[in-house]
């Protein structure tokens, strides 16, 4: 395999251990600066320039994108995708994950766990919404905050009101999120490799700091993740559109509150708290991929007229659960189940007798129309009604 590392910083433990780890296992590997591309829209087909010269052919990249490039680093990796090099993050993922906005609006959709989280841009709307996250303390973030950077914690609405005040007076978009208490100075950073987490750290605060970021003087150990959390990493990649990530989460009185999905994640930390060869198993994942890529069944397998690809839930509440896949009628019906998704474990072609669990997910492909008439009506978004503390009465004199 040709691989290609997209990064600006040669010298950087990560990617110096993710081209050592590639030349371990015989791959040619590069380091190109993702700056000195030139995207090429010229010929007839997408092409790139690399230090005014035509690029060579690469099997994959492996882009490690920083923040302050992000607009470019982007267009580089979705010209890559358009000349059909594999990444495992893709442009797309990439933007989702770089926008603290962005992300907490797609994961919010999908049932994944997060701190109340509230987004104004008017100064009349600030206290309303601090109430609405469950009042102060509150935790004040930049949209595009690194490190720690740019995340304050808010004891009094009053003060809140004012770190927010003048945020935005400097033309600065901010998050105001409910304090976790109970996780006050650690968090939990999960690396989510293709459809596992293959290593998983705790980091803690230094003193009274209650960022608990390694760049603050935070310090990390290893941690054993249960199914639970396992699960919310790996979703939350997934749903962000990222093969490669760093899940942050809370941990919560209910279970893990995911903060933040990173599509560049460093590895010195975990490897060195976990002692594990997270490159190594980051290039294995990128060189299977060139080996044998993932096909789009739902694009590949719209070969008739009325027949197609779709991703069938079974709810807690449907008459499918409890029932096997033989008895559940749905090849009566001329659908067929690809895969079986558990959580994240994956079925691939299951047998009839596989009893079907409530929040299973089915990939089937067969009859459009009977598919359709399997998905329940869309639910319709009721309107909150707030109460109002009650008034005294004035006394009529």
């Amino acid at each position: 395999m040709k691989l290609a590392i997209l990064s600006r910083a040669p010298h950087a433990y990560s990617t110096q251990r993710l081209r050592a780890a590639a030349e371990q296992r015989g791959h040619d590997v590069r380091v190109l600066n993702t700056l000195r591309f030139a995207i090429d829209l010229v010929g007839p087909e997408p092409d790139l320039q690399y230090r005014g010269r035509p690029l060579s052919d690469y099997d994959a990249i492996l882009p490690r994108i920083g923040n302050s490039i992000t607009y470019f680093g982007t267009a580089v990796v979705r010209q890559f995708e358009q000349m059909d090099v594999y990444t495992p993050n893709t442009a797309n993922g990439i933007t989702n994950a770089r926008d603290k906005l962005r992300a907490n609006q797609i994961l919010s959709r999908h049932n994944i766990g997060m701190p109340a989280t509230a987004f104004v841009r008017n100064r009349a709307d600030v206290r309303p919404a601090i109430q609405l996250v469950g009042g102060a303390p509150v935790v004040i973030k930049l949209l595009e905050g690194t490190q720690g950077i740019g995340v304050i914690l808010a004891p009094e609405v009053k003060v809140a009101e004012a770190i927010i005040e003048t945020l935005h007076s400097t033309k600065q978009n901010v998050l105001i999120q409910r304090f976790i208490a109970e996780s006050r100075g650690r968090d939990i950073r999960a690396l989510v490799v293709g459809d596992r987490v293959v290593a998983a750290m705790r980091r803690v605060a230094s003193g009274d700091e209650f960022r608990s970021n390694v760049h603050r003087g935070g310090t990390v150990e290893p941690v054993e993740l249960s199914p639970e959390y396992e699960q919310a990493a790996v979703r939350s990649a997934q749903i962000m559109g990222l093969k490669v990530a760093g899940v942050d989460m809370l941990e919560g009185n209910e279970g893990p509150l995911v903060m933040e999905v990173n599509s560049s994640p460093g590895l010195q930390g975990i490897e060195t708290a976990t002692n594990l060869d997270v490159a190594g198993a980051i290039i294995d994942y990128i060189g299977g991929q060139v080996a044998f890529p993932e096909i789009d069944v739902r694009q590949r397998l719209t070969v008739s007229t009325g027949y197609g690809v779709a991703e069938l839930l079974v709810h807690g509440a449907a008459d499918l659960v409890g029932k096997t896949l033989g008895e559940s009628g749905l090849w009566e019906r001329d659908i067929t189940v690809l895969t079986l998704h558990r959580g994240t474990n994956v079925i691939p072609n299951p047998r009839k007798g596989v009893v079907l669990e409530a929040e299973d997910r089915m990939l089937c492909f067969g009859k459009l129309e009977e598919m359709r008439s399997m998905v329940p009506e869309r639910r319709r978004r009721r309107a909150k009604v707030r109460r109002l503390p009650k008034q005294p009465i004035p006394e009529v004199s």
